[in-house]
């Protein structure tokens, strides 16, 4: 048999890790609806967009097993969040001007 088809196969999942992260993203998720009943100002978005970040970035990196794909792959998926940041930086300066 070909080696290099079982060299990416090493990885076996832990399943605590996936509860961990599971109780992590329901924290983050309380977090976030307290945030939302507190008055920060300006802020609020933007803590909520923090939040959301690390949300996202865990669902990425755990459950889409982002971590263990190709080099090229985790280049794709950072232009794609890039074209994202664009958007939101376009759309909050848009909205800051009404």
């Amino acid at each position: 048999m070909d080696n290099h088809s079982h060299s990416n196969n090493n990885h076996t999942p832990h399943y605590g890790i996936y509860i961990i992260v599971w109780l992590a993203l329901l924290i983050l998720t309380g977090v976030t609806v307290a945030v939302a009943g507190i008055d920060f100002g300006g802020l609020t978005i933007a803590t909520a967009l923090l939040i959301a970040s690390i949300k996202s970035y865990l669902v990425l990196t755990i459950f889409m097993h982002l971590k263990n794909e190709s080099k090229v792959f985790s280049l794709f998926v950072g232009v794609a969040l890039l074209f994202l940041l664009v958007s939101f930086v376009l759309l909050f300066a848009d909205y800051s001007f009404l």
